[in-house]
């Protein structure tokens, strides 16, 4: 645990930056909500920023773990931790796996690999070798390869072997994935749930990417998101997969922030406040909730736990009342004003008093859990 809590410390200066990236991605689509960009060079300018960053979560979270995690602060794990990241996604690539396995696996499987996880591995790696090669000294005549020059190698090296072992490992975290998905077709708002409680689970392996695929689009022929859009689906239906995410990342999420906020130590809300309640508009505006989710989740990862069950409550509450609304982005304020002229939108108004709801819910839920196992969430941790 004492680890955790310290990598969870680590991955704060990665997420600090991810809130301001949210609201850029947002505002862009904001302005240009029909051509996501297309129509208006501000709006692709800010979405184009905002998603630089968002995209490239793994990379940031790969920089600010091995950052925390080392001894020595001069940038060399830093850099190794960068290095193997790259060795692992180039080694990975939908085409060089296509080329390594002989076609044996289905490269699209690989298409998440960019996700979290492999990004905080990464910053792990790169601050073990520092840790553990710096001082090493080779054999008389080797001199060259000591030091820093070590460090790096011996994490490009590790980066080699793990590419290898995820190229026949990866394929069947993948479709197991897509086979939960699968196995909750027709099984009405206890699957919509499950499947939304899953989802927040996965966020960390970017293996939630093979859920959504099911349900969002045309993998098993639901394709909720996009005949959500096009009116083509089925009314009262259509957007069940979606609804769910609304009450949660509106309202669930800032509730969840003022609860941290609160119960951060005196001297230390003037921090928590400012990280969490800028995750918490990000997450209001636009949907994105990574920032608010990585800002607890190696800190308190039971709290994880209660967020992805409260999230599959809201999907199958949502998917049970005659609730629909869908989204382009993510589930944000923004989307769901768009959303209100769909003609597959079902008694949108309805978000209101089911969000106050999960608003109140998720308070009451992370303040108490928070005093009563004196939880290290943003604000509580020990100097």
């Amino acid at each position: 645990m004492k680890y955790a809590y310290r990598l969870g410390k680590a991955m704060m200066l990665p997420v600090a930056c991810l809130p301001v990236a949210g609201l850029l991605m947002g505002l862009g689509y904001w302005l240009d909500p029909a051509g996501y960009g297309t129509d208006s060079l501000i709006a692709e300018i800010m979405i184009q920023a905002g998603s630089a960053l968002i995209n490239n979560t793994s990379l940031l979270f790969a920089l600010g773990v091995a950052t925390g995690l080392a001894d020595e602060q001069d940038g060399t794990a830093a850099l190794a931790s960068v290095a193997a990241w790259l060795i692992i996604q180039h080694i990975l690539t939908v085409e060089n796996v296509s080329i390594l396995t002989g076609g044996r696996v289905d490269p699209s499987s690989f298409q998440g690999i960019k996700n979290q996880v492999i990004g905080i591995f990464c910053g792990i790696l790169g601050a073990y070798c520092s840790n553990r090669y710096r001082y090493v000294r080779p054999f008389r005549g080797l001199e060259i390869f000591q030091g820093r020059r070590l460090v790096l190698m011996a994490a490009m090296g590790y980066a080699a072997v793990c590419s290898l072992v995820l190229l026949y490992i990866w394929p069947y975290f993948y479709e197991a994935s897509v086979y939960m998905g699968t196995s909750l077709l027709g099984t009405g708002p206890i699957g919509v749930g499950i499947y939304m409680f899953l989802n927040r689970l996965m966020i960390p392996t970017g293996l939630h990417h093979a859920l959504n695929s099911v349900f969002w689009f045309d993998l098993a022929g639901i394709s909720d998101l996009n005949n959500f859009w096009s009116g083509v689906g089925t009314y009262g239906q259509t957007g069940q997969y979606m609804t769910g995410f609304f009450p949660v990342m509106i309202f669930g999420m800032p509730g969840a922030a003022l609860a941290m906020y609160q119960t951060a130590r005196k001297e230390k809300k003037k921090m928590a406040g400012g990280l969490l309640m800028s995750a918490a508009v990000c997450s209001l505006l636009t949907g994105v909730t990574e920032p608010m989710e990585f800002s607890f989740m190696f800190l308190a990862p039971g709290l994880f736990f209660l967020h992805a069950f409260l999230t599959g409550i809201s999907g199958l509450l949502c998917a049970a009342l005659p609730f629909r609304v869908g989204f382009n982005f993510s589930a944000g304020l923004l989307d769901y004003f768009m959303a209100l002229n769909s003609p597959m939108a079902e008694n949108p108004w309805l978000l209101w008093p089911i969000g106050i709801g999960f608003g109140i819910l998720y308070y009451s839920v992370f303040r108490f859990c928070i005093l009563k196992f004196r939880l290290k969430t943003p604000g509580r941790e020990e100097d």
